[in-house]
Order: structure tokens, then C-alpha cells, then sequence
């Protein structure tokens, strides 16, 4: 006779929450569509113990200036598209990116320092190419990120944008820019459980829904720091499954910036042939970063390469057995 067993399943309290980024003309938008991510009640693909009613998301990188120091694979890649903002963004919404993820990297203070103005034109330029949702990041340094980023908010008012990085150190400004604008922030914090809930918690305090508060727990690149980061990503999940509900958030990853600042996927000069083709081996560097990344609750996965939007999409998909 057949053995009948009893499969052990773990009962979770705690729901991330479900955060919806853009808005269509009837919600105050132009967007053509909006994403859903989040809403997960057990760890990642477990759907045997809980629900995950959206699969995870990938956005396209795009850069307000040629990106020049990036792999020459990227480049030839893209092409000319690179010289131009939203013609990046309409050939990345084609290959198949559920979200645009526009960097202004021009306002750095060591690249072109350019200002509000610039920053405001150009997120203009990139909703007008695209109907997909768009995340506006600065350039990485607080002060210029509070300028630009509040002019972006205020280009952007009614699409329902996210804002990053939302910091310890600037939290303040770019949380007041999202409330003014109706946007969502991304909280960006140390590879750290405790910093990622104190940031959230300081942005709740200033009274932003934390339903409009994406968590970027910080990336590692596949070989370079990746297990750690795996592991805390892992601890968020499980404390907010767990009921904690400052972690509660879905979680975002710039995989893209991290597996493409590698040695093995930037160079090919002064490594061992054993490595293999530059160009296979620079794009599953990135995509077997993230296919990673999936399994400790990734929800939104920020990638460089076009061919591996299909490539991560189709290893979702197989994950639910589709």
C-alpha cells in the first residue's frame, strides 16, 4: 500500500506588504501599466505554504550620460541608444523590462554637476518615451541627490516614481520630496537587519505610508561578497514573515552596477583562458547574480545586460512551474 506523509509546513504571521509603482490616466498618470510587487506570506517560490501573487520584476538600468566606463560587451550591445535617455528607456520597455531604472549620473560633482533643471527634463523625457513605470535614482552623493531628487519628484508628480536612495543621511529631504509628490522611496541601508529597520523606522516617523517604502538591503556581486548579502536578505524575510512589520517590505537589488564592476564580467585582458567567452561569461555573471538573489526575496531586480531580461524572466517563470 502507498505511504501517505505528512509534508511539514511552517506557518508564518507576517505578510510583505504589496506596493504598486506608476499610475495609468485613470489613477493621475500616463503610464500605460503599473507593477505590483510584494504581497508574499511565505519565503520565496514556498507557495506550497503561502501565497506569492506577484512574481518578481526586472528593471532596466538606464544612465542621463553615455556610460563610458561600463563593460564594452554593454556597449556594443545597446549601441547608440546609450547617447540618449529615453531612446535607452523606449529600447529597454522593447526588450521586455517591466520598469525603467533611471539613474542621474550627470549630476555627480566629479562628472558633469548638472543641476535641478537637467534632472527635471530629463525624467520628463523618460516618462514621455515609456509608458512602463520608472525608479529615479541620483548620483550616489547626498547633497546632489537631495537636488535632483526633489526635482525629480516634483517632474514626475502623479506617476507614482520611486526615489532613491532614501539614506540616513538624507532621508529627511527625499521622504519630504515623496510626500509633496505622492512617490515612493527606496530605503537603502548597510548590509545590516538592524540598520535596514532603523531606516524605516525614521522614514515612518515622518509620517510616509510604509506602503510607499522600497528596501534595498544592499547588493553583492556573485563571487564578491553574495552569501552575505544572501543572508541578510534572508534574515529581512524571515523577520517580516515573522511579524515584524518595520521589514515588511519588498525588496530591491541594483544587480546590474554590482556584477559589472566584477573582474571576471568588466575585463578580459590578464585572465586565464580557462575562463571562457568574455562576452557569455560577462552576462551570466549578472543573471546567475540575480537568479540567486530570487531565492533569498528579491522582488525587484535591477539588471545592465538586455538578454538577460529574458533570461531571469524565463528562470521566474520556471520557478512556478510555468
Amino acid at each position: 500500500m502507498p505511504i501517505s506523509i505528512d509534508v511539514p509546513k511552517e506557518k508564518w504571521t507576517g505578510t510583505i506588504r504589496e506596493i504598486t509603482l506608476g499610475a495609468t490616466a485613470a489613477e493621475g498618470g500616463t503610464r500605460t501599466r503599473v507593477v505590483k510587487i510584494g504581497g508574499e506570506s511565505t519565503l520565496p517560490f514556498l507557495t506550497f505554504e503561502g501565497a506569492m501573487p506577484n512574481p518578481p520584476v526586472v528593471a532596466i538600468e538606464v544612465q542621463d550620460r553615455y556610460p563610458a566606463d561600463w563593460s564594452p560587451i554593454l556597449l556594443d550591445v545597446w549601441g547608440d541608444v546609450l547617447k540618449d535617455p529615453a531612446s535607452w528607456a523606449k529600447k529597454a520597455e522593447e526588450v521586455g523590462a517591466d520598469l525603467i531604472a533611471l539613474k542621474l549620473q550627470s549630476a555627480h560633482p566629479e562628472l558633469d554637476n548638472t543641476g535641478a533643471d537637467h534632472a527635471a527634463s530629463t525624467v520628463k523625457a523618460v516618462l514621455a518615451a515609456t509608458g512602463i513605470p520608472v525608479i529615479v535614482y541620483g548620483p550616489g552623493q547626498a547633497e546632489k541627490d537631495n537636488l535632483v531628487l526633489v526635482a525629480a519628484a516634483e517632474a514626475a508628480k502623479g506617476e507614482r516614481i520611486a526615489l532613491g536612495n532614501c539614506e540616513d543621511k538624507n532621508y529627511r529631504t527625499i521622504v519630504a520630496a515623496a510626500l509633496a509628490n505622492s512617490q515612493l522611496v527606496i530605503g537603502k541601508s548597510p548590509i545590516d537587519v538592524n540598520l535596514a529597520k532603523q531606516l524605516n523606522i525614521l522614514i515612518s516617523d515622518m509620517r510616509l505610508d510604509l506602503g510607499r517604502v522600497l528596501l534595498d538591503p544592499t547588493t553583492g556581486a556573485l563571487g564578491y561578497g553574495i552569501e552575505y548579502c544572501y543572508s541578510v536578505m534572508e534574515r529581512l524575510r524571515l523577520a517580516a514573515l515573522g511579524g515584524d512589520s518595520m521589514v515588511q517590505q519588498p525588496m530591491i537589488c541594483t544587480i546590474g552596477e554590482e556584477a559589472w564592476r566584477a573582474k571576471e564580467s568588466k575585463v578580459n585582458q590578464g585572465v586565464p583562458q580557462a575562463w571562457g567567452d568574455w562576452a557569455e561569461r560577462g552576462k551570466r555573471w549578472e543573471a546567475l547574480t540575480a537568479c540567486a538573489l530570487l531565492h533569498s526575496g528579491a522582488d525587484i531586480l535591477v539588471l545592465r545586460h538586455p538578454e538577460n531580461v529574458t533570461l531571469v524572466k524565463q528562470t521566474v517563470a520556471a520557478l512556478f512551474g510555468h
